[in-house]
């Protein structure tokens, strides 16, 4: 029994630090199946989003949702510690439990509390190692507490920055795109004489926060999960508007960026099939349609009412298809999988951007309140 407790205790310990170091240390994609982190993740996050479903009104679940992602990272904290603790209590055990007790008591309880107080490096002195084997584990786990809290503590902030840093960009998309973002507005907003400019400028801005985004959550996953500021907001709602705009760039829409959009597109398109593959969510088309033949008949209507001629014929709509077929498959299943709504080719009619309204002010509803105040006093 005790050989059995050394070898558990060790296995958990080395298991706890090797999911630490991969999480928070290692800045890189982990393939590794099997993963502590990610069971935790999986396991957790489908049975929240149930009783999400089952006990809280739809008015009320997008803050629910948005809940998970804090809560979930002090749980996952909370599991190492506490592996940790378990490991070396059971180290403790296989040694005879070598302790000495203020009150006498001995036993896996009493290995478990000395653990417990040496790896938040309490000190009470109530519980105390009598061997030179039992003291150099004391020695070990105290360090390797302080430095489990110091890891912490540097880890917090890096994925406050990095959220940070992803909201700016979508955030900036209100106005430019709408809320949600989709591409007829983001292509309408831009059909003004130095609208060409400003585009190219706008998809080279979010070629770069692709990247910014694909690394900064590949090595940090738990970002995914931490939703945005407003309910119609999403960073795959922005990351599906961005990829829908390029591809209606690339297929043939006059006067614009294509190269600009082909890069853009690229980066953005690796940004969602590795984060598919992150957290393993099968490529799955979206049904219904996002753009049947009608709605892009729509499209092409409004993009010309806006002075810009989107190309058509068959060659194009077939171009356009195949270029959805790449990354409209993994868009959706992230979405099933985060629960997020995909945004729409078009702009629904009663469509409100969030900088038009406040909570003491009501929005005009419409599309014909676009590039004014859009808000009236009751």
């Amino acid at each position: 029994m005790a050989i059995g407790a050394a070898i558990f205790g060790s296995a958990l310990i080395l298991l706890v630090l090797w999911e630490g170091f991969e999480t928070i240390v290692l800045p890189r994609r982990v393939t590794r199946r099997f993963r502590l982190t990610r069971f935790f993740y999986r396991g957790s996050w489908r049975p929240w989003v149930k009783m999400v479903r089952a006990f809280v009104p739809p008015r009320r679940r997008e803050s629910w949702l948005s809940y998970f992602g804090p809560i979930s990272l002090l749980l996952l904290l909370s599991v190492w510690a506490g592996g940790l603790i378990c490991g070396f209590a059971l180290i403790h055990l296989s040694l005879g439990s070598a302790l000495l007790s203020t009150d006498g008591d001995t036993g896996f309880l009493t290995d478990l509390y000395l653990s417990g107080t040496t790896f938040f490096t309490l000190g009470l002195g109530d519980a105390l190692p009598r061997t030179p084997l039992a003291r150099l584990l004391v020695v070990v786990e105290s360090g390797m507490g302080f430095a489990f809290l110091a890891l912490v503590i540097g880890y917090l902030p890096a994925l406050n920055q990095s959220f940070a840093r992803r909201e700016v960009s979508i955030s900036l998309l209100d106005a430019r795109a709408g809320s949600p973002p989709t591409a007829s507005e983001m292509l309408r907003r831009h059909g003004h004489d130095r609208g060409k400019e400003a585009l190219q400028l706008l998809l080279h801005e979010w070629e770069r926060w692709s990247a910014e985004f694909l690394e900064g959550h590949l090595s940090y996953p738990v970002l995914a999960y931490f939703r945005s500021q407003h309910d119609n907001q999403s960073w795959l709602a922005a990351l599906t508007a961005i990829l829908d705009t390029c591809a209606l760039v690339m297929v043939g829409l006059e006067g614009t960026c294509k190269r600009q959009a082909e890069l853009t597109f690229a980066m953005a398109r690796h940004a969602v099939v590795d984060l598919s593959l992150v957290f393993r969510t099968e490529p799955k088309g979206p049904n219904p349609d996002r753009l049947p033949p009608e709605k892009l008949a729509e499209l092409r209507l409004l993009l010309a009412g806006s002075g810009q001629k989107l190309h058509d014929g068959d060659a194009v709509d077939r171009k356009l298809q195949e270029l959805r077929l790449m990354y409209e498959p993994y868009v959706n299943a992230l979405a099933r999988y985060f629960q997020v709504g995909l945004p729409p080719w078009i702009a629904a009619d009663d469509w409100v951007d969030n900088w038009q309204g406040s909570f003491w002010e009501r929005p005009v509803k419409g599309r014909k309140t676009a590039g004014k105040s859009g808000i009236e006093h009751f």
